[in-house]
């Protein structure tokens, strides 16, 4: 059977192969073997412009930009050529290798140095570096602006709907009213918050050789400061630099990284069963477009199919998430392979996770408030204010408040405007504060809610 969107295994390069795209030039095999040669390239740059190495003659300005463009113009018949040479050897990076030193053989420069390529570097002094900027390049190009778009269009809707009256539901009760946007604003608060840890993280690399003590370093330069050199270039390469590594870079960062991912996600699982709880009580409708089907049999169905979309993969990228960043950080003595395998589902699950952020926005921008049904919820619901009576009894020493409200409104069914009139009539309180509470409504009583909506 032949590979395409229509026979692929997972969904990702299959059904929904078009919205992920951006992730292949960051996590695919070729982009793998990409970003090797690149670092490859950039460490016998870094050796050839040293002048302590003798042996390693400086290269000049022109083949230092041949050396570069190959990395920056690397095709997917290289990566099939470097695949080939990986049939033969079994092993991936040393495939690169092999492959740089063919490519270059024309250039005399390179061909008579040819064994600087991946000098005193293990194949993970490569892949840390590697995998340390796949996930950099994909969180500031592709991860953050789609989270940002979402902050940012919570927020429109947090402004837009600041005084939009809503009945809260505390225990799936009716409760203190608020407003829409405020609600909004809770949201777009908490995700604001969680983008600034995830963009914070700092991304660590190493390239201290076989076990991380620079054994093979000194043993062909000994009187050179090897330390100092790949710190440098670790952090010419915008990655902070680990001193202290075994044969691999332990992966801390990585999940420092993950885990600050998944708390992106949980908050938007949250606002997406919120809106869907909305959706079916009608305080948001979605915008009507003209050929979508919702349902195969009942006509009139809108379903919230972005939402339950974005919900769904958010889960499958959260225990992804969670798994690479309990198990990434865990490694035998100086290390075994386990996590070799785990790091190539890195695209996985940040595919899932975009693919959630789309369904997210998609759906945010489908939504229009239904200000009839939240305003009869809350005309619907005047015991609600029963929480503000009996806070002004307690001010003024009314014996037994919560008591008595709690007696009035759990004795009737649909308790009604005129008998909480009544009730307050009868209250010892000053006439002013007894006409600001006559004057109350349920979709008055939202406190702040409006200015702290606008504030985000």
């Amino acid at each position: 059977m032949r590979l395409s969107s229509l026979t692929a295994l997972s969904p990702l390069d299959g059904r929904y192969h078009a919205k992920v795209a951006p992730l292949r030039l960051h996590f695919s095999e070729f982009a793998l073997i990409r970003y090797r040669v690149f670092i490859e390239i950039e460490w016998l740059i870094a050796l050839s412009l040293e002048p302590a190495f003798l042996e390693l003659p400086r290269f000049s300005d022109a083949t230092c930009e041949q050396l570069r463009k190959l990395a920056l113009t690397f095709l997917g018949s290289d990566a099939e050529a470097v695949k080939a040479i990986e049939a033969r050897t079994n092993h991936d990076v040393k495939a690169v290798e092999y492959w740089l030193k063919e490519r270059l053989s024309g250039n005399p420069e390179v061909a008579g140095n040819a064994e600087f390529f991946h000098f005193a570097c293990t194949s993970e002094d490569i892949n840390n570096l590697c995998h340390a900027l796949m996930l950099r390049d994909s969180r500031e190009q592709i991860m953050l602006p789609s989270l940002v778009r979402i902050f940012e269009k919570l927020r429109a809707m947090a402004h837009a709907l600041a005084d939009q009256p809503l009945l809260a539901r505390t225990h799936g009760q009716p409760a203190t009213p608020t407003t829409l946007g405020k609600e909004m604003a809770n949201v777009a608060q908490r995700l604001q918050r969680q983008i600034q840890r995830l963009s914070r993280v700092a991304l660590l690399g190493k390239i201290n050789g076989a076990v991380g003590n620079y054994n093979a370093h000194l043993a062909a330069y000994p009187n050179f400061d090897w330390e100092a050199f790949a710190t440098a270039f670790v952090e010419k390469l915008g990655l902070e630099f680990n001193p202290y590594t075994t044969q691999i870079e332990p992966h801390d960062s990585i999940a420092e990284l993950l885990d600050a991912y998944a708390a992106v996600n949980t908050i938007l699982i949250d606002l997406n069963r919120d809106v869907w709880g909305y959706m079916s009580l009608g305080y948001f409708s979605q915008k009507v477009i003209g050929d979508e089907v919702g349902s195969s049999t009942m006509p009139h169905k809108i379903n919230p199919i972005d939402f339950e979309n974005s919900e769904g993969n958010l889960g499958i990228a959260n225990a992804l998430l969670r798994h690479l960043s309990d198990k990434l950080p865990i490694s035998r003595f100086q290390r075994d392979l386990t996590d070799s395998t785990v790091l190539r589902n890195l695209g996985v699950a940040l595919g899932h996770s975009l693919l959630a952020y789309d369904s997210c926005h998609k759906g945010l921008n489908k939504l229009e408030a239904n200000e009839a049904r939240m305003q009869d919820d809350l005309n619907r619901n005047w015991e609600v204010l029963a929480e503000a009576i009996q806070t002004m009894m307690r001010r003024y020493g009314i014996a037994n408040p919560y008591e008595q409200l709690k007696q009035l409104t759990r004795a009737k069914t649909g308790l009604t405007k005129e008998v909480l009139h009544d009730f307050i009539d009868q209250l010892a309180i000053p006439a002013e504060e007894k006409r600001r509470l006559l004057e109350l409504q349920p979709a008055t009583y939202t406190g702040l809610a409006a200015t702290l909506a606008r504030r985000i």
